[in-house]
């Protein structure tokens, strides 16, 4: 097993008048983003970076295709990230609402009884790393009426798909309950929010959600399922841009070169692959609130070893249920800084918190609960790494509750310079962690009651 992940975007190459094709290398179950035939040595090193091929009779395009949002410079939006956390301790005046669960996400929103006429608020409420995610906040609602994926290269208006590819700025809601069964992966544009508030909608039983080099996405309130590989297909990615689509892993949510994005409230379970996994410079991210369930290898952060430009990943993991029938990777974390942070980890079968290639892992007021198998109890795990290598990896617990005989092994000296880059948000009582995430997962918001 090599855990290296590749795939899902694509490469434009001319060859008399046929534009392209993307490719997905599959390796460790880990999903795949696709080779461009230009490398982009500088910025993804031996990765080639996407181009959409445009067909329609058009003629064919020769330069790579590059979103204006793509993730160029993780050094640079680290950067920005750390300067917000320490120019912004009392970040948008959380808990003006306050139902007083501790939640500072919760109680900044959901005591307001007109949630619904005040749905970009949720906008203002991020924590973490992704704090900066402003989604779809400075543009329009677009009102999804439509369930139906039938064409995903052309797709009506009204659809989930056609409101994730417009280039503008979007809040997406949906005017009733639904399932959506797609036949390709949503490919999503900078900018979005897609939110399920007030509706039961689920993302099931076909392709499920791509950010990939884009920038601002807000994902809200849905319940994502039984998501399975999709591919050798057309798919657009915004008005002007689709692509051939090799097979994808069929992760749940897959987040690929991007920054500023934030997954919040969120019911995910039964992928093909990974529930939510970041990979190559992806960075500035939140993982939120989100209830999962029933699924081998949960969270996958960092694309490989080798793969030194994820270095500049800062993910937050924090509010989270780790519930029923989970096994693995809660996260699996590569070079980056993970601050893990007032989850409910109930359930795991190998091991809850793993990495490789010296990542940082600072893991603050969580309940781990460790199952009977008394070979299970560790939370931590060292993927193929001798402990003479890391021995040196800075891994720290600081008022965890270690329950049923659930023990952390730290790692490290402990450089504040690194503890200081791996933390987003300051940490509660890991008593409170039962009352923090009781309402975890996609809410059952209804008009005129508080959400």
């Amino acid at each position: 097993m090599t855990n290296v992940k590749w795939g899902g975007v694509c490469a434009a190459v001319v060859v008399f008048m046929f534009v392209g094709v993307m490719v997905t290398v599959r390796n460790d179950g880990i999903s795949g983003f696709l080779r461009n035939v230009e490398m982009e040595t500088e910025h993804l090193q031996s990765l080639k970076n996407s181009s959409m091929a445009v067909s329609n009779g058009e003629a064919a395009e020769t330069e790579e295709w590059k979103n204006e949002h793509a993730v160029n410079d993780p050094e640079e939006v680290v950067s920005m990230v750390e300067m917000s956390i320490r120019n912004s301790t009392e970040r948008r005046k959380l808990g003006y609402f306050s139902c007083g669960t501790g939640n500072p996400i919760d109680d900044c929103w959901r005591c307001d009884p007109n949630w619904l006429k005040n749905r970009k608020r949720l906008a203002e409420c991020g924590i973490g790393f992704g704090r900066n995610a402003i989604g779809g906040r400075d543009g329009r609602f677009y009102v999804v009426t439509d369930a139906g994926d039938d064409d995903p290269v052309n797709p009506r208006p009204g659809t989930l798909r056609h409101a994730v590819i417009q280039d503008e700025p979007l809040w997406i809601v949906f005017k009733r309950d639904m399932v959506i069964q797609l036949k390709q992966e949503l490919i999503m544009n900078s900018f979005k929010t897609i939110d399920g508030r007030g509706s039961n909608v689920h993302i099931a039983n076909g392709a499920c959600i791509t950010i990939q080099f884009v920038t601002n996405v807000i994902i809200h309130g849905l319940h994502i399922h039984d998501c399975k590989p999709t591919g050798n297909a057309m798919v657009r990615s915004s008005p002007s841009h689709y692509g051939w689509r090799t097979m994808a892993d069929g992760d749940a949510i897959s987040i690929f070169g991007s920054s500023h994005v934030w997954i919040d409230h969120n019911s995910l379970s039964h992928c093909a692959d990974g529930l939510v996994d970041a990979v190559m410079g992806s960075t500035a991210i939140t993982i939120s609130n989100n209830h999962l369930t029933h699924h081998n290898e949960v969270m996958l952060l960092g694309h490989s070893d080798s793969y030194t430009r994820d270095k500049l990943m800062q993910v937050t993991i924090a509010y989270n249920h780790f519930g029923e029938g989970l096994i693995q990777r809660m996260p699996r974390c590569r070079h980056g800084y993970f601050h893990v942070v007032n989850n409910d980890y109930t359930h795991w079968e190998m091991y809850a918190i793993g990495g490789s290639a010296n990542p940082t892992i600072n893991s603050q007021g969580n309940r781990y609960n460790a199952p009977v198998n008394p070979f299970a109890k560790e939370v931590t795990k060292r993927v193929e790494t001798p402990a003479g290598q890391w021995k040196n990896w800075n891994w720290r617990s600081e008022g965890d509750l270690l329950e049923n005989g659930a023990y952390f092994t730290p790692s490290g000296a402990g450089a504040s310079a690194s503890y200081a880059r791996a933390s987003s948000l300051g940490a509660k009582s890991s008593t409170m962690v039962g009352t923090i995430t009781a309402n975890a997962g996609a809410l059952g918001c209804r008009r005129g009651r508080q959400c």
